[in-house]
Protein backbone atom coordinates (compact mmCIF):
# COMPACT_ATOMS: atom_id res chain seq x y z
CA UNK A 1 0.00 0.00 0.00
CA UNK A 2 1.72 3.13 -0.94
CA UNK A 3 1.81 5.41 1.96
CA UNK A 4 2.37 9.06 0.74
CA UNK A 5 0.12 11.55 -0.83
CA UNK A 6 1.48 14.25 -2.85
CA UNK A 7 -0.60 17.68 -3.90
CA UNK A 8 -0.23 21.14 -5.11
CA UNK A 9 -2.46 24.05 -5.43
CA UNK A 10 -5.18 23.72 -7.26
CA UNK A 11 -8.86 25.27 -7.99
CA UNK A 12 -11.72 23.02 -7.95
CA UNK A 13 -14.79 22.57 -9.63
CA UNK A 14 -17.40 19.83 -9.82
CA UNK A 15 -19.73 17.72 -8.17
CA UNK A 16 -18.91 14.96 -5.44
CA UNK A 17 -21.29 13.00 -3.18
CA UNK A 18 -20.64 12.22 0.40
CA UNK A 19 -20.28 8.53 1.26
CA UNK A 20 -21.68 6.20 3.88
CA UNK A 21 -20.57 7.33 7.46
CA UNK A 22 -17.55 6.13 9.19
CA UNK A 23 -18.15 7.05 12.48
CA UNK A 24 -21.92 4.92 11.59
CA UNK A 25 -20.84 2.37 9.23
CA UNK A 26 -18.65 0.57 12.21
CA UNK A 27 -21.45 0.33 14.63
CA UNK A 28 -23.52 -1.39 11.98
CA UNK A 29 -20.75 -3.83 11.72
CA UNK A 30 -20.34 -4.84 15.24
CA UNK A 31 -24.00 -5.23 15.59
CA UNK A 32 -24.56 -7.42 12.85
CA UNK A 33 -23.05 -9.65 15.14
CA UNK A 34 -26.44 -10.03 16.99
CA UNK A 35 -27.61 -11.42 13.95
CA UNK A 36 -28.54 -15.20 12.52
CA UNK A 37 -29.78 -13.68 9.70
CA UNK A 38 -28.81 -11.73 7.08
CA UNK A 39 -27.50 -7.85 7.32
CA UNK A 40 -27.49 -6.04 4.08
CA UNK A 41 -25.83 -2.20 3.99
CA UNK A 42 -26.39 0.40 1.34
CA UNK A 43 -24.06 3.20 0.90
CA UNK A 44 -21.40 1.20 2.24
CA UNK A 45 -18.05 3.37 2.31
CA UNK A 46 -16.31 -0.21 0.97
CA UNK A 47 -12.80 1.76 0.51
CA UNK A 48 -12.36 3.04 4.23
CA UNK A 49 -9.14 1.14 5.71
CA UNK A 50 -11.12 1.15 9.13
CA UNK A 51 -14.04 -0.65 7.67
CA UNK A 52 -11.69 -3.38 5.71
CA UNK A 53 -10.25 -3.96 8.90
CA UNK A 54 -13.66 -4.20 10.70
CA UNK A 55 -14.71 -6.80 7.42
CA UNK A 56 -11.91 -8.92 8.40
CA UNK A 57 -12.50 -9.25 12.09
CA UNK A 58 -16.10 -10.57 11.33
CA UNK A 59 -14.56 -12.84 8.81
CA UNK A 60 -12.29 -14.77 12.12
CA UNK A 61 -15.61 -14.60 13.68
CA UNK A 62 -17.33 -16.62 11.11
CA UNK A 63 -18.96 -13.87 9.29
CA UNK A 64 -19.38 -14.20 5.25
CA UNK A 65 -19.50 -10.54 3.51
CA UNK A 66 -20.75 -10.55 -0.41
CA UNK A 67 -20.90 -7.04 -2.13
CA UNK A 68 -23.94 -6.92 -4.63
CA UNK A 69 -22.88 -3.77 -5.60
CA UNK A 70 -19.58 -1.61 -5.19
CA UNK A 71 -22.15 0.26 -2.55
CA UNK A 72 -24.00 -2.52 -1.10
CA UNK A 73 -23.00 -5.57 1.34
CA UNK A 74 -24.37 -8.68 2.42
CA UNK A 75 -23.36 -9.78 5.73
CA UNK A 76 -24.47 -13.67 6.86
CA UNK A 77 -23.26 -16.79 8.97
CA UNK A 78 -24.27 -20.77 8.44
CA UNK A 79 -23.07 -21.34 12.10
CA UNK A 80 -22.95 -19.51 15.23
CA UNK A 81 -19.64 -17.13 15.46
CA UNK A 82 -16.43 -18.02 16.83
CA UNK A 83 -16.20 -16.03 20.55
CA UNK A 84 -12.58 -15.35 20.34
CA UNK A 85 -11.21 -12.89 18.14
CA UNK A 86 -7.94 -14.10 17.55
CA UNK A 87 -6.91 -10.65 15.99
CA UNK A 88 -2.81 -9.59 15.22
CA UNK A 89 -3.48 -6.58 12.75
CA UNK A 90 -4.02 -3.12 13.04
CA UNK A 91 -6.25 -2.61 16.20
CA UNK A 92 -9.55 0.07 16.15
CA UNK A 93 -11.37 0.69 18.99
CA UNK A 94 -14.35 -0.84 17.87
CA UNK A 95 -13.42 -4.15 19.40
CA UNK A 96 -14.85 -2.91 22.32
CA UNK A 97 -18.66 -3.24 20.62
CA UNK A 98 -17.25 -6.33 19.39
CA UNK A 99 -17.37 -8.04 22.63
CA UNK A 100 -20.69 -6.03 23.73
CA UNK A 101 -22.11 -8.07 20.84
CA UNK A 102 -20.41 -11.34 21.47
CA UNK A 103 -21.33 -11.60 24.94
CA UNK A 104 -25.24 -10.22 24.23
CA UNK A 105 -25.62 -12.99 21.47
CA UNK A 106 -23.70 -15.77 23.03
CA UNK A 107 -22.53 -15.57 26.69
CA UNK A 108 -18.41 -14.97 26.16
CA UNK A 109 -16.81 -12.69 24.11
CA UNK A 110 -12.73 -12.59 23.92
CA UNK A 111 -11.13 -9.55 22.11
CA UNK A 112 -7.71 -7.61 22.01
CA UNK A 113 -7.40 -4.80 23.97
CA UNK A 114 -7.91 -1.67 21.53
CA UNK A 115 -4.39 -0.57 20.53
CA UNK A 116 -2.73 -3.24 22.75
CA UNK A 117 -3.36 -0.94 25.84
CA UNK A 118 -3.85 -2.16 29.12
CA UNK A 119 -7.24 -1.18 31.01
CA UNK A 120 -5.10 1.95 33.65
CA UNK A 121 -4.03 3.35 30.02
CA UNK A 122 -6.70 4.02 27.70
CA UNK A 123 -10.23 5.38 29.26
CA UNK A 124 -12.58 2.31 28.15
CA UNK A 125 -13.35 1.52 31.66
CA UNK A 126 -16.77 2.91 31.35
CA UNK A 127 -17.48 0.01 28.63
CA UNK A 128 -16.69 -2.16 31.30
CA UNK A 129 -19.24 -0.76 33.68
CA UNK A 130 -22.12 -1.12 31.01
CA UNK A 131 -20.91 -4.45 30.88
CA UNK A 132 -21.43 -5.30 34.32
CA UNK A 133 -24.07 -3.24 34.91
CA UNK A 134 -25.87 -6.23 32.37
CA UNK A 135 -24.61 -8.81 34.56
CA UNK A 136 -21.27 -10.10 32.47
CA UNK A 137 -18.50 -10.17 34.18
CA UNK A 138 -15.45 -8.79 32.65
CA UNK A 139 -11.60 -9.08 32.93
CA UNK A 140 -8.38 -9.43 31.46
CA UNK A 141 -6.73 -12.12 30.26
CA UNK A 142 -2.66 -11.00 29.09
CA UNK A 143 -3.61 -8.85 25.85
CA UNK A 144 -7.15 -9.54 25.65
CA UNK A 145 -10.53 -7.81 27.36
CA UNK A 146 -12.93 -11.08 28.40
CA UNK A 147 -16.12 -10.91 29.06
CA UNK A 148 -18.24 -13.74 30.16
CA UNK A 149 -22.51 -13.54 31.43
CA UNK A 150 -24.36 -16.65 33.18
CA UNK A 151 -27.47 -16.93 30.36
CA UNK A 152 -28.98 -13.66 28.78
CA UNK A 153 -27.89 -10.46 29.60
CA UNK A 154 -30.31 -8.63 32.65
CA UNK A 155 -31.97 -5.55 31.61
CA UNK A 156 -30.91 -2.28 34.39
CA UNK A 157 -31.06 1.30 34.40
CA UNK A 158 -27.62 2.10 33.41
CA UNK A 159 -26.38 5.86 34.78
CA UNK A 160 -23.50 7.13 32.28
CA UNK A 161 -21.26 8.76 34.13
CA UNK A 162 -20.21 11.35 31.21
CA UNK A 163 -21.81 11.75 27.78
CA UNK A 164 -19.81 9.02 25.73
CA UNK A 165 -20.80 7.88 22.30
CA UNK A 166 -19.04 4.91 22.57
CA UNK A 167 -20.57 3.63 25.90
CA UNK A 168 -23.99 4.94 24.71
CA UNK A 169 -23.86 2.62 21.70
CA UNK A 170 -22.50 -0.47 23.30
CA UNK A 171 -25.30 -0.33 25.71
CA UNK A 172 -27.81 -0.09 22.91
CA UNK A 173 -26.26 -3.72 21.38
CA UNK A 174 -26.26 -5.07 24.31
CA UNK A 175 -29.17 -4.12 25.93
CA UNK A 176 -31.07 -5.42 22.46
CA UNK A 177 -31.00 -8.74 23.01
CA UNK A 178 -31.03 -8.32 26.87
CA UNK A 179 -34.41 -9.78 29.05
CA UNK A 180 -36.44 -7.17 30.30
CA UNK A 181 -35.79 -3.37 30.14
CA UNK A 182 -33.07 -1.38 30.26
CA UNK A 183 -33.24 2.57 30.32
CA UNK A 184 -29.85 4.44 29.34
CA UNK A 185 -29.65 7.75 31.20
CA UNK A 186 -27.17 11.18 30.00
CA UNK A 187 -26.63 9.19 26.46
CA UNK A 188 -25.06 10.54 23.70
CA UNK A 189 -27.45 11.44 21.41
CA UNK A 190 -25.86 12.08 17.72
CA UNK A 191 -27.10 11.28 14.40
CA UNK A 192 -24.68 7.69 14.31
CA UNK A 193 -26.58 6.94 17.32
CA UNK A 194 -29.97 7.38 15.77
CA UNK A 195 -28.83 5.81 12.94
CA UNK A 196 -27.74 2.69 14.73
CA UNK A 197 -31.45 3.02 16.64
CA UNK A 198 -33.66 3.10 12.88
CA UNK A 199 -30.81 0.08 11.74
CA UNK A 200 -32.17 -2.04 15.03
CA UNK A 201 -35.94 -1.05 14.84
CA UNK A 202 -35.73 -2.43 11.84
CA UNK A 203 -34.86 -5.59 12.43
CA UNK A 204 -37.38 -5.96 15.13
CA UNK A 205 -36.00 -4.40 18.28
CA UNK A 206 -37.56 -2.02 20.58
CA UNK A 207 -36.00 1.18 21.22
CA UNK A 208 -37.16 4.59 22.01
CA UNK A 209 -35.20 7.63 22.38
CA UNK A 210 -36.41 10.05 24.92
CA UNK A 211 -34.35 12.90 23.60
CA UNK A 212 -31.10 13.56 25.88
CA UNK A 213 -32.46 12.21 29.01
CA UNK A 214 -32.10 8.83 27.93
CA UNK A 215 -32.59 5.63 25.59
CA UNK A 216 -35.29 2.88 26.19
CA UNK A 217 -35.18 -0.64 25.39
CA UNK A 218 -37.34 -3.49 25.67
CA UNK A 219 -35.41 -6.37 24.96
CA UNK A 220 -36.18 -8.91 22.58
CA UNK A 221 -35.12 -12.89 21.98
CA UNK A 222 -34.04 -11.82 18.24
CA UNK A 223 -33.23 -9.81 15.05
CA UNK A 224 -34.98 -10.15 12.11
CA UNK A 225 -33.58 -9.86 8.34
CA UNK A 226 -32.29 -6.08 7.55
CA UNK A 227 -31.84 -3.94 4.58
CA UNK A 228 -30.19 -0.94 5.94
CA UNK A 229 -29.01 2.85 4.44
CA UNK A 230 -25.55 3.97 5.76
CA UNK A 231 -26.33 7.51 6.84
CA UNK A 232 -24.27 10.05 4.69
CA UNK A 233 -21.15 11.13 6.71
CA UNK A 234 -21.38 14.71 8.26
CA UNK A 235 -17.68 14.37 8.92
CA UNK A 236 -17.08 14.13 4.69
CA UNK A 237 -19.27 16.60 4.19
CA UNK A 238 -18.13 19.44 6.71
CA UNK A 239 -14.57 18.93 4.74
CA UNK A 240 -16.19 19.41 1.55
CA UNK A 241 -17.23 22.63 2.41
CA UNK A 242 -13.86 23.49 3.73
CA UNK A 243 -11.69 22.71 0.84
CA UNK A 244 -13.89 24.51 -1.53
CA UNK A 245 -14.21 27.44 0.70
CA UNK A 246 -10.03 27.79 1.10
CA UNK A 247 -9.33 26.84 -2.65
CA UNK A 248 -12.17 29.65 -3.58
CA UNK A 249 -13.81 26.62 -5.65
CA UNK A 250 -17.53 26.35 -6.66
CA UNK A 251 -17.85 22.63 -5.43
CA UNK A 252 -21.83 21.21 -5.23
CA UNK A 253 -21.89 18.35 -2.79
CA UNK A 254 -24.42 15.57 -3.23
CA UNK A 255 -26.17 13.93 -0.33
CA UNK A 256 -25.27 16.82 2.35
CA UNK A 257 -26.44 16.02 5.84
CA UNK A 258 -27.74 19.48 6.78
CA UNK A 259 -29.64 18.64 9.94
CA UNK A 260 -26.60 16.46 11.44
CA UNK A 261 -24.59 20.11 10.75
CA UNK A 262 -26.44 22.89 12.00
CA UNK A 263 -23.93 24.36 14.45
CA UNK A 264 -20.55 24.24 12.42
CA UNK A 265 -22.57 25.46 9.38
CA UNK A 266 -23.34 28.67 11.26
CA UNK A 267 -20.17 28.89 12.00
CA UNK A 268 -18.85 28.45 8.56
CA UNK A 269 -21.52 31.16 7.10
CA UNK A 270 -20.70 34.06 9.79
CA UNK A 271 -16.90 33.05 8.92
CA UNK A 272 -17.62 34.10 5.27
CA UNK A 273 -18.35 30.77 3.53
CA UNK A 274 -20.87 31.08 0.69
CA UNK A 275 -22.98 27.81 0.93
CA UNK A 276 -26.62 27.33 -0.50
CA UNK A 277 -29.13 24.76 -0.77
CA UNK A 278 -30.29 23.08 -2.93
CA UNK A 279 -32.66 20.06 -2.04
CA UNK A 280 -30.25 17.37 -0.49
CA UNK A 281 -27.12 18.97 -2.47
CA UNK A 282 -24.90 21.58 -1.10
CA UNK A 283 -23.11 24.27 -3.34
CA UNK A 284 -20.17 25.54 -1.80
CA UNK A 285 -19.28 29.23 -3.85
CA UNK A 286 -16.09 31.40 -3.85
CA UNK A 287 -16.22 33.81 -0.63
CA UNK A 288 -14.03 34.93 2.00
CA UNK A 289 -12.53 33.46 5.36
CA UNK A 290 -13.06 35.52 8.57
CA UNK A 291 -11.37 34.23 11.68
CA UNK A 292 -13.51 31.80 13.84
CA UNK A 293 -13.89 31.44 17.63
CA UNK A 294 -15.03 27.82 18.30
CA UNK A 295 -15.03 25.78 21.28
CA UNK A 296 -15.87 21.40 21.29
CA UNK A 297 -19.10 19.92 23.02
CA UNK A 298 -21.68 17.38 22.51
CA UNK A 299 -23.74 16.84 19.28
CA UNK A 300 -25.27 19.47 18.01
CA UNK A 301 -21.66 20.85 18.65
CA UNK A 302 -18.58 21.04 17.16
CA UNK A 303 -17.30 17.74 17.92
CA UNK A 304 -13.57 17.13 18.51
CA UNK A 305 -12.74 15.58 15.19
CA UNK A 306 -14.09 18.86 13.48
CA UNK A 307 -11.32 20.67 15.11
CA UNK A 308 -8.54 20.14 12.91
CA UNK A 309 -10.98 21.08 9.73
CA UNK A 310 -11.94 24.08 11.41
CA UNK A 311 -8.02 25.07 12.31
CA UNK A 312 -7.38 24.30 8.23
CA UNK A 313 -9.70 27.01 7.44
CA UNK A 314 -8.41 29.46 9.92
CA UNK A 315 -5.08 28.93 8.31
CA UNK A 316 -6.61 30.83 5.59
CA UNK A 317 -8.20 33.48 7.40
CA UNK A 318 -6.41 37.28 8.09
CA UNK A 319 -6.77 37.61 11.91
CA UNK A 320 -6.53 35.36 14.90
CA UNK A 321 -8.41 32.53 15.55
CA UNK A 322 -8.84 30.57 18.47
CA UNK A 323 -9.80 26.62 19.11
CA UNK A 324 -10.41 25.17 22.42
CA UNK A 325 -11.53 21.62 23.00
CA UNK A 326 -12.77 20.79 25.69
CA UNK A 327 -13.43 17.01 25.52
CA UNK A 328 -9.31 15.94 24.75
CA UNK A 329 -7.72 19.15 26.15
CA UNK A 330 -4.68 19.85 24.56
CA UNK A 331 -5.41 17.86 20.97
CA UNK A 332 -3.20 20.54 18.92
CA UNK A 333 -0.29 17.89 18.07
CA UNK A 334 -0.67 18.95 14.56
CA UNK A 335 0.31 22.54 14.73
CA UNK A 336 3.67 21.26 14.45
CA UNK A 337 3.08 19.95 11.14
CA UNK A 338 0.97 23.36 10.10
CA UNK A 339 4.12 25.13 10.80
CA UNK A 340 5.91 23.17 8.36
CA UNK A 341 3.88 24.69 6.03
CA UNK A 342 4.25 27.94 7.23
CA UNK A 343 1.34 28.85 9.51
CA UNK A 344 1.89 30.50 12.43
CA UNK A 345 0.13 29.33 15.92
CA UNK A 346 0.50 29.44 19.42
CA UNK A 347 -0.84 27.11 22.75
CA UNK A 348 -2.06 28.66 25.66
CA UNK A 349 -3.20 25.50 28.29
CA UNK A 350 -6.56 24.31 26.71
CA UNK A 351 -6.18 27.30 23.83
CA UNK A 352 -4.99 26.81 20.64
CA UNK A 353 -4.66 30.54 18.79
CA UNK A 354 -4.01 30.76 15.01
CA UNK A 355 -2.67 33.77 13.92
CA UNK A 356 -3.97 33.61 9.82
CA UNK A 357 -2.13 35.76 7.23
CA UNK A 358 -4.70 34.90 4.44
CA UNK A 359 -2.96 32.27 3.12
CA UNK A 360 -0.13 33.95 1.35
CA UNK A 361 2.73 32.06 3.52
CA UNK A 362 1.45 28.62 3.50
CA UNK A 363 3.56 26.70 1.01
CA UNK A 364 3.73 23.31 0.38
CA UNK A 365 6.55 21.19 2.65
CA UNK A 366 6.46 17.37 3.69
CA UNK A 367 4.31 16.73 6.48
CA UNK A 368 2.92 13.59 8.31
CA UNK A 369 -0.20 12.45 9.16
CA UNK A 370 -0.38 12.29 13.01
CA UNK A 371 -4.31 10.89 12.97
CA UNK A 372 -6.91 10.79 10.38
CA UNK A 373 -8.52 14.33 11.09
CA UNK A 374 -4.64 16.31 11.17
CA UNK A 375 -4.01 14.02 7.94
CA UNK A 376 -7.28 15.62 6.21
CA UNK A 377 -6.43 18.95 7.72
CA UNK A 378 -2.90 18.91 5.73
CA UNK A 379 -4.60 17.73 2.56
CA UNK A 380 -6.47 20.80 2.68
CA UNK A 381 -3.79 23.30 3.10
CA UNK A 382 -1.84 21.33 0.57
CA UNK A 383 -4.85 21.96 -1.71
CA UNK A 384 -5.16 25.88 -0.98
CA UNK A 385 -1.30 26.73 -0.54
CA UNK A 386 0.03 29.79 -2.07
CA UNK A 387 2.48 27.80 -3.82
CA UNK A 388 4.50 23.70 -3.89
CA UNK A 389 3.86 20.67 -3.23
CA UNK A 390 3.09 19.09 -0.35
CA UNK A 391 3.60 15.40 0.49
CA UNK A 392 1.75 13.59 3.34
CA UNK A 393 3.62 10.78 5.19
CA UNK A 394 1.43 8.34 6.55
CA UNK A 395 -1.47 9.00 4.26
CA UNK A 396 -2.67 5.77 5.43
CA UNK A 397 -4.38 7.71 8.08
CA UNK A 398 -6.68 9.79 5.66
CA UNK A 399 -8.06 6.89 4.37
CA UNK A 400 -9.43 5.28 7.31
CA UNK A 401 -12.16 7.41 7.05
CA UNK A 402 -12.38 8.86 3.52
CA UNK A 403 -13.60 6.46 1.16
CA UNK A 404 -12.40 7.02 -2.31
CA UNK A 405 -10.61 10.44 -1.43
CA UNK A 406 -7.87 10.45 -4.23
CA UNK A 407 -10.74 9.23 -7.15
CA UNK A 408 -12.94 12.11 -5.30
CA UNK A 409 -10.12 15.08 -5.72
CA UNK A 410 -9.48 14.04 -9.07
CA UNK A 411 -12.85 14.15 -10.52
CA UNK A 412 -13.00 17.64 -9.35
CA UNK A 413 -9.68 18.46 -11.33
CA UNK A 414 -7.26 18.50 -8.25
CA UNK A 415 -3.41 17.87 -8.37
CA UNK A 416 -3.28 15.14 -6.43
CA UNK A 417 -1.22 11.44 -6.65
CA UNK A 418 -0.33 8.82 -4.17
CA UNK A 419 3.42 8.08 -4.70
CA UNK A 420 6.16 5.35 -3.03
Amino acid sequence: MRNKIQVAPSQLNGTVKVSGAKNSVLRLLAASILFDSDVILRNYPKELLDVQVHEEMLKHLGKSLVYSTPETVNISQLTPLSTTLDWEGRSIRNTLLILGGLVTKYGHGKVPLPGGCKLGERKYDIHVDVLESLGANVYEEGDYLVARSNGRLVGTDIKLRMRSTGATENAIIMATLASGITNIYNPHIRPEIIDLTKFLNNAGANIIVHGQERIEIIGVEKLLPVNHSVMPDNMEALTWAVIGAVTKSTITIEDFPFKDLEVPLIHLRESGVNLYRNGNNAIIGAGDCYPVEISTGPYPGINSDMQPIFAAFAAFCNGDSHIIDLRFPGRYGYSDEMKKMGVASAIDGDLLVIHGQGGSKIVGNEVKALDLRAGIMLLIMGLAASKGKTVINDSWQIKRGYNQIIEKLLGLGADVKEID
